[in-house]
C-alpha cells in the first residue's frame, strides 16, 4: 500500500476479543512509545526472548555472549539458558545460516543484523526503539501475502509474525476516510497464550534489551558526561577568574 501513515490509537477494551489498533493514512508512520527500561530483570527477560526467537533468523554479530554478564548473567548462566551448543561464551552472537540462503528463503532480502537496528530506524515520527516496539505489535493476517502476514507499520516486510502465537491473530480492517485517506484498524481476532498486556510487556522487555545491546556503554557515556560538564563548569570559572585577576591593572 503507497504512501501509508498510521495514524491512531490502541483502543483496549475489557472483552479480549476486542483490542484493537487504528492506523490513518497519510505520508508517514506515527510511532507508539516505547516503555523502555534499563532494569536488569526486565533485560535478561528480553536477551532471553531475543536469543530464543530473534536469534534464529537475525545475527547480533557486534555483540559477544560474555557481554551479558554487564546486565546481570553469570556466565554459567549464559551457557545454561543461552548458549548454541558450538558456541563457547565469548564467541559473537552470529547464526548457522548463511546469507545466500537467507535471500532465497526470505524472498530475496536476508534478515538483517539486529545489534545496532535501534540506532538506524530512528525517523522524525519516533526513535529506533519505538519503531521496532510499534513494528512488532502490527502484524495481521494478510492471505494475498507469501508468509500470510503483512505490517501496518512496514507494509510488505518479508518476515513473518513469529510472536503470532503469543500475540494471537490480528485482522485488519481498511475504510476510507471523506479526506481520501485510508484508516486500518487492527483487532485481535484470535488470542494468542498471552494478554494484549502481557504480550505489549514481553516486546517491550526485548525491545530495551535491543536498545541496550545497540550501545551497551550509553549508560555510563551519560554518567560520564555529567562529570565532564561540571568540570567544564569549574575550569570554566577559574579561567575567567584567571582573567579577571590578570587585566585588572589593564583596565
Amino acid at each position: 500500500m503507497k504512501n501509508l501513515i498510521v495514524h491512531a490509537k490502541r483502543l483496549l477494551t475489557a472483552v479480549l476479543f476486542a483490542p484493537a489498533l487504528v492506523f490513518a493514512a497519510a505520508a508517514g508512520v506515527p510511532l507508539d512509545k516505547a516503555p523502555l527500561s534499563t532494569d536488569f530483570e526486565r533485560l535478561k527477560r528480553g536477551a532471553t526472548t531475543f536469543v530464543a526467537e530473534c536469534l534464529a533468523c537475525h545475527s547480533a554479530s557486534f555483540m559477544r555472549y560474555n557481554k551479558l554478564t554487564e546486565i546481570g548473567f553469570t556466565e554459567d548462566e549464559i551457557k545454561e539458558k543461552l548458549l548454541p551448543p558450538d558456541k563457547k561464551v565469548g564467541d559473537l552472537m552470529t547464526i548457522a545460516m548463511r546469507p545466500q540462503d537467507a535471500k532465497r528463503w526470505f524472498g530475496g532480502v536476508a534478515p538483517p543484523d539486529l545489534t545496532l537496528v535501534t540506532r538506524q530506524r530512528n525517523s522524525e515520527f519516533g526513535s529506533g526503539a519505538d519503531w521496532v516496539y510499534t513494528y512488532l505489535r502490527s502484524f495481521y493476517r494478510d492471505p494475498s501475502r507469501p508468509n500470510g502476514w503483512n505490517n501496518v507499520v512496514f507494509p510488505g516486510a518479508g518476515m513473518p509474525h513469529v510472536f503470532w502465537e503469543l500475540q494471537g491473530e490480528q485482522t485488519a480492517k481498511i475504510t476510507q476516510n471523506p479526506d481520501g485517506t485510508q484508516s486500518i484498524e487492527l483487532v485481535l481476532s484470535k488470542p494468542g497464550t498471552m494478554s494484549p498486556q502481557e504480550y505489549d510487556e514481553m516486546v517491550a522487555d526485548l525491545v530495551s534489551f535491543m536498545q541496550w545491546m545497540g550501545e551497551p556503554i550509553a549508560e555510563k557515556r551519560k554518567s560520564i558526561g555529567i562529570w565532564v560538564m561540571i568540570y567544564l563548569a569549574v575550569f570554566f570559572a577559574l579561567a575567567y577568574a584567571l582573567k579577571k585577576a590578570y587585566w585588572k591593572d589593564v583596565h
